[in-house]
């Protein structure tokens, strides 16, 4: 099965920065490099002595002897097309590696009625009742018919639901779509129902969701942006109208890339590298997908700037 490089009709494709804009920057990105997002770029001596960071290259290359300076991955400069080939790669086989790790194992085992049951919060006949509503109806989660019942607060709900999941309550306020959307791709904001709701001393991130967690996804998140991510819930009326604001504002660009295998994937990704030549670029897993996120420019603070950020959204064995 061939590699389809971008699938236009779903998700279009925002044309990234032409080249001169990178050597346009000269000091700020062709010649700099940056160690994290957020954080300030290196040196130029330190740039233009660094070696190529793929460990079976063979050049003895330094970027100095190179007219070459981009692109950067994973913090590493890649002195040719094959050795990018090799990082993307090997980053790749670590990601897929990791599939079924803990942080997507997590199950909890307390029905969210005996945990309100446990604190009191409704009475035996409350329970029987709502269950049996929701029978009824063939449909509908047990926290929205106690809440339909009034056997219940939404308030409650959610804090029950945050006993379940081990995990805090978050509050909406205070909120900004516009300047949160370039953290988290708007295909997983849709799909998983992520909220990214504020940052706290430009290092904490919080993250809220409606009435699960994804742990996966925030561990993604943490390692793509360098923050911090604190995961919660957010009660359902506050979420929906804020989670629906947010898919209105502006976004990174994305490409999507189907494959059939995984080296096939790998390669895909590694032409997306070379065709961007990003200042620096990040893999991580989210579930079966692959996300490559690419900085076209060094980073000035926190928050990424949609217009230099490319996000890359990948998968293998697709039938």
């Amino acid at each position: 099965m061939p590699v389809l490089n971008r699938r236009p009709g779903r998700i279009p494709r925002r044309a990234a920065p032409p080249e001169a804009g990178l050597s346009e920057a000269g000091a700020e990105g062709a010649s700099l490099t940056v160690d994290a997002p957020g954080h300030a770029p290196r040196g130029l001596h330190a740039a233009i002595f660094t070696a190529c960071s793929n460990p079976r290259c063979g050049s003895g290359w330094l970027r100095l002897w190179r007219r070459r300076e981009t692109p950067v991955f994973e913090g590493g400069w890649c002195c040719s097309e094959a050795c990018t080939g090799e990082r993307v790669a090997s980053a790749l086989s670590r990601e897929m590696d990791g599939r079924g790790g803990a942080q997507e194992g997590y199950r909890h085992r307390i029905p969210l009625g005996l945990v309100m049951l446990e604190q009191g919060w409704i009475t035996p006949q409350d329970l029987r009742a709502a269950l049996a509503a929701q029978r009824a109806a063939g449909a509908g989660k047990l926290g929205g018919w106690l809440v339909r019942r009034k056997n219940a607060s939404e308030e409650l709900v959610t804090r029950a639901l945050g006993l379940q999941w081990g995990c805090p309550v978050l509050g909406i306020e205070p909120h900004s779509s516009e300047g949160l959307a370039a953290l988290v791709p708007r295909l997983f904001v849709d799909a998983f129902g992520a909220l990214p709701l504020r940052m706290a001393a430009g290092k904490i991130l919080y993250l809220g969701f409606e009435d699960h967690l994804d742990p996966s996804l925030a561990l993604a998140v943490e390692r793509i942006t360098g923050l911090r991510v604190e995961a919660g819930l957010v009660r359902e009326s506050a979420f929906r109208p804020a989670h629906a604001r947010l898919l209105e504002a502006r976004f990174p660009a994305v490409e999507l890339i189907e494959a059939a295998t995984e080296p096939a994937l790998a390669a895909a990704l590694a032409r997306a590298v070379e065709r961007a030549r990003p200042v620096e670029a990040r893999l991580v897993r989210v579930h079966d997908c692959l996300w490559l996120r690419m900085w076209l420019r060094a980073q000035r603070g926190p928050l990424p700037e949609p217009a230099w950020i490319h996000d890359v959204i990948g998968s293998a064995g697709v039938h």
